[in-house]
């Protein structure tokens, strides 16, 4: 809504250019190592997804690199593949050796690379820059030229020097923010005055470092850039690069920008790239994040079941992602209610209220409930006898080193309260044999099966009891119960049994 107010003070370009380069930045994550396979596996996904041009790595530093490029180049993708190459001849030869149809060319260009890491000065600078534009140019291969750390050099001698690379004919000039030292509002002063003297696309490569890497790309893009270095998760050296999936959904819904890529694909891609490098993603992380569309809050779940877009700016389905209504204290019977639909559980008011209750109280004391979780609780419930002839007053047990396990388990039958304490192999066989000992006089009563499982596993998973009991004229009858509380759960799973036996009968 307000951004229209102020898109007439932008300088939009009608289609933005995806230039990723998960390969080669995206590798330099610490911590990360590609194989050739693995570089091949995401090039394609990549591909598929639309990028305009994939950074396959750096040719000159390895036969591996090499090795890589050539594989990737031989699959004839659609997308262009670029090799990086400083601008020295035999790191450019090694890139055209490669069999890329781009090369991105860079020299450091800010004082501090000037004095300290190159050693260099500014006219020897300027010369290596345009006689690398131009090796690339006479191989009839498409050319992007960086000044490492543009955004720290002072602008009259970076202009002069992309004026330079652009008088050789390079394709595209590339602004890099190398250590992310950029604002916004700075990022798109320096594009728009770079605009005024240049007439090749321009590019941007902004780095993470002050968690402003996305937003100092679509200020570029404001201010006319054409094309935006990225990364699959924003990976990249120290903080990372731009996210290609922020990017590229912030352009989309927001500015409207067009590009060429499969947003339905972004997911899918986000997962793989995971799996590869090993980086997993915060849940928290925008568009792909494992959260991304999780809702909790009752108000919001509400909202959203009513009509998506009240709390989602964009659909799942536009990134191959999915909702998710997560259970929690802060959930409301509305989320409760649809879940409960999706899985085609039916319950009546009082079941329904039993479990809201469960949903509450396992909330309150920090979990959230999973599907399997929910599913397992209608099933306790479901699994209940009408009309109870058993019910649980209350139990206890005691158990550790060099202490017999015991329980005192309290029951009413039938109205007539009685209380056993017995002890057992195991606190749970302990409150099982009191069990016994109270329905001694009702019906004689024996555990034919016991099985227990960890639902979603973890420490804080809730425990599914399923038993088949039995009486002595061959009646059996199947109790479970899902708790937090091993022995909880088995109890309540052993008195649902000989609920239905009793009840039938």
């Amino acid at each position: 809504m307000y951004i229209d107010e102020v898109k007439g003070t932008m300088k939009l370009p009608e289609r933005v250019r995806i230039f990723d380069t998960t390969l080669r930045d995206g590798e330099q994550t610490p911590g990360v190592a590609l194989t050739v396979d693995e570089k091949i596996r995401i090039a394609k996904r990549l591909d598929n997804l639309g990028v305009d041009t994939m950074e396959v790595g750096f040719p000159a530093s390895s036969e591996g690199e090499r090795k890589a490029a050539r594989e990737i180049v031989e699959l004839g993708l659609d997308a262009h593949i670029c090799g990086l190459a400083r601008t020295i001849k035999n790191d450019i030869d090694a890139a055209i050796d490669s069999g890329t149809d781009y090369i991105h060319t860079f020299i450091g260009t800010s004082p501090l690379h000037r004095e300290y890491k190159l050693k260099k000065g500014k006219e020897e600078i300027l010369n290596m820059a345009v006689e690398a534009v131009e090796h690339i140019k006479d191989h009839g291969i498409t050319a992007e030229f960086s000044a490492e750390d543009a955004t720290r050099t002072e602008f009259q001698y970076l202009k002069e020097v992309y004026q330079a690379v652009e008088s050789a004919n390079v394709d595209y000039i590339n602004v890099p923010d190398t250590v992310g030292v950029m604002i916004p509002v700075s990022m798109r002063y320096l594009i728009s005055e770079l605009k005024n003297y240049l007439k090749v696309p321009l590019s941007v490569h902004c780095h993470n470092d002050f968690g402003l890497a996305v937003a100092n790309s679509l200020s570029a893009v404001e201010a006319g850039a054409e094309q935006v270095h990225v990364t699959i998760n924003g990976l990249g050296e120290r903080a990372g690069n731009a996210s290609l999936e922020e990017v590229v959904m912030a352009l989309s819904i927001d500015y409207g920008v067009d590009m060429n890529i499969n947003t339905r694909l972004l997911m899918d891609a986000s997962e793989q790239v995971s799996r590869i490098t090993g980086i997993r993603m915060p849940p928290n992380k925008a568009i792909v994040g494992e959260n991304a569309f999780a809702h909790e809050a009752g108000i919001h779940v509400h909202g959203v079941l009513e009509k998506a877009e009240t709390y989602e700016p964009l659909t799942p389905e536009m990134v191959g992602h999915s909702r998710k209504i997560v259970l929690g204290k802060h959930t409301g019977a509305n989320a409760i209610k649809s879940k409960l639909d999706e899985f085609g559980i039916e319950l009546t008011g009082e079941q329904f209220d039993q479990i809201y209750d469960q949903v509450k109280k396992l909330g309150d004391k920090g979990k959230c409930v999973t599907d399997a979780d929910l599913k397992a609780m209608s099933e306790t419930v479901l699994g209940r006898a009408e009309n109870e002839v058993v019910k649980l007053e209350g139990f206890t047990v005691m158990t550790g080193d060099n202490v017999m396990p015991t329980a005192t388990v309290k029951l009413n039958i039938d109205g007539k309260i009685g209380t056993a304490a017995r002890t057992g192999v195991g606190p749970v066989d302990a409150a099982i044999n009191a069990i016994k000992s109270l329905m001694s006089e009702t019906a004689h009563m024996e555990l034919k099966e016991y099985n227990i499982e960890a639902i979603t596993g973890g420490p804080d998973s809730l425990a599914e009891v399923f038993v088949i009991v039995g009486d002595k004229k061959g009646n059996n009858a199947i109790g479970r119960s899902a708790a937090e509380d091993i022995v909880l759960a088995s109890v309540e799973a052993v008195l649902y049994a000989i609920n239905r036996i009793l009840v039938e009968k």
